[in-house]
């Protein structure tokens, strides 16, 4: 009965920390909106510039990824330890090509002198300037839940691999999944507000 009591304030901790989480992005979310509402042909202006193939691969990775996330947990659940570890191993690698494409295009920008404070855009249009500096604020964080949540699933696979985490006690890997879930969805609001956008 205990363990169940514990298991359970666990599983409310992270509910409430992913909570905190979409209220953070959800914040952002508003004042892109705020300020596509003062400037939207700049914002319009400033989606042309990023490369919608990359961010459609980006989010391609990420569904597959949460897939293999759940399927994991699904495996591990009927004891089929194994099957859980490739598709954790799986969900990492995702999670790195992401990373290894989010590369590739910020630097392909800063190249380009569209970067936070470059000349390009401090003294260009102010709309510009916004949300550009909302793409990389936006991404950028994004990008560090990324690697928060690729490093959870790094160490989730490592107590399933001990046979500290298995078919009994999954609790820590179904957390790293939520959190994995969580990052997922926020690209996929941040897909089309900024790549999409209209």
């Amino acid at each position: 009965m205990e363990k169940t009591v514990d298991t359970t304030g666990v599983r409310i901790g992270m509910w409430l920390f992913l909570y905190s989480e979409v209220l953070l992005f959800g914040g952002l979310f508003v004042l892109y909106a705020a300020y596509f509402h003062r400037y939207p042909e700049f914002f319009v202006e400033g989606g042309k510039e990023l490369d919608r193939v990359i961010g459609a691969l980006n989010t391609v990775v990420l569904l597959v990824s949460s897939f293999t996330v759940a399927a994991s947990i699904t495996a591990l659940q009927r004891n089929k330890k194994t099957q859980s570890i490739s598709f954790l191993l799986f969900s990492i690698f995702c999670g790195f090509i992401f990373l290894v494409n989010k590369y590739f295009e910020w630097g392909a920008k800063f190249s380009h002198d569209i970067y936070p404070n470059s000349d390009t855009l401090t003294f260009g249009e102010p709309g510009l300037n916004i949300f550009f500096g909302l793409y990389y604020v936006i991404t950028g964080l994004h990008g560090l839940h990324v690697i928060i949540g690729m490093t959870l699933l790094a160490v989730a696979l490592w107590y399933v691999i001990r046979g500290k985490v298995n078919a009994e006690r999954f609790g820590l890997l179904e957390n790293a999944g939520l959190y994995w879930h969580l990052v997922d969805l926020i690209w996929i609001f941040v897909f089309p507000l900024f790549y999409l956008v209209l």
